[in-house]
């Protein structure tokens, strides 16, 4: 697998996303996978707001979420799914705004996708969006997806044998998050100014469509449920039923 990031101007609220991307990208091929960092799309589609004070920050980040706890250094959240810090909201790269999470990152990967196939004339093709997280118990941050498309982000494992013919009963590979924590890794996050990268030769199943709750899993199904046994409602959906 290769990975190739690459460094642009500042992207501007309300640029166009698709020139951008047509500007700044090489020749596509046919099995590439293009990484696109989510800012950039909720930039584009003016997902700015002005956190004058932090009383302004907190609505922003309760109104962005489906759940949201205070903790020490930050607001743990559950958004499309997802647990996150603060929504997903960021200030950093952002010129003294809050830049909010794109509407619908799935909906948007697709609609690159097609731009992107058109201008290039590929067919197979992927797109996807990433952001950071945290994870429990673990230092720093790594990439993650919020969206994809032209590809299957679950490898499934189940009921194939391991290498001494047992059979695997739980193993399914997140490939969409893999591939954008591998991605991320190269685009930084700090003063790179490298929004863009493309993947090329990738372990993956290219596809016109996706399933957009196939990386979710329902949180009494999760492993983790202990962790989350003192949050009561999602929304008004009782979790502990």
């Amino acid at each position: 697998m290769i990975i190739n990031a690459y460094k642009t101007p500042i992207f501007r609220v309300g640029h166009s996303l698709s020139d951008f991307l047509f500007r700044h990208l090489p020749r596509l091929h046919e099995g590439s996978i293009v990484v696109v960092t989510s800012k950039i799309v909720a930039l584009a589609e003016g997902r700015v707001a002005v956190c004058a004070t932090e009383r302004a920050r907190i609505r922003f980040i309760k109104n962005e979420s489906q759940w949201a706890m205070k903790t020490k250094f930050t607001w743990l959240t559950i958004k499309d799914g997802t647990v996150m810090a603060s929504a997903g909201i960021d200030q950093s790269n952002a010129d003294g705004a809050c830049v909010l999470l794109p509407k619908d990152c799935y909906r948007s990967a697709a609609i690159l996708r097609t731009q992107l196939m058109q201008q290039f004339k590929v067919r197979r093709l992927g797109v996807l969006i990433t952001d950071s997280r945290t994870a429990p118990l673990r230092e720093g941050i790594v990439g993650m997806t919020l969206g994809y498309a032209g590809f299957h982000g679950l490898r499934e494992y189940r009921g194939t044998p391991d290498i001494f013919g047992r059979p695997l009963r739980m193993t399914k590979t997140n490939v969409a998050d893999s591939l954008a924590a591998a991605a991320v890794l190269l685009m930084g996050e700090g003063a790179e100014r490298q929004p863009l990268a493309v993947i090329t030769r990738a372990p993956v199943v290219f596809a016109r469509r996706v399933r957009r709750k196939e990386l979710q899993i329902a949180l009494q199904e999760d492993m983790y449920r202990p962790l989350f046994e003192n949050m009561k409602s999602i929304r008004g959906k009782n979790l502990t039923t």
